[in-house]
């Protein structure tokens, strides 16, 4: 088991699904649309930079 603490552990799930979720959207222009639509700004963004981009609070308000 882990020392971390709770909101460690979370912190580092959050960034290993950031980074999943780069690499995933580098392949899925629907998926791009759909960080787009949620409020962050990806398009046309490299993989690290939508890996960074992921890992903070949307920047515009959500497109439901």
């Amino acid at each position: 088991m882990s020392d971390d603490s709770p909101s460690e552990q979370l912190a580092k799930t959050n960034e290993a699904l950031a980074e999943w979720a780069a690499r995933s959207a580098c392949d899925s222009d629907r998926l791009i649309d759909r960080f787009e639509q949620m409020g962050y700004a990806v398009r046309g963004k490299s993989e690290d930079e939508i890996a960074e981009i992921l890992k903070q609070p949307p920047t515009k308000p959500s497109q439901a």
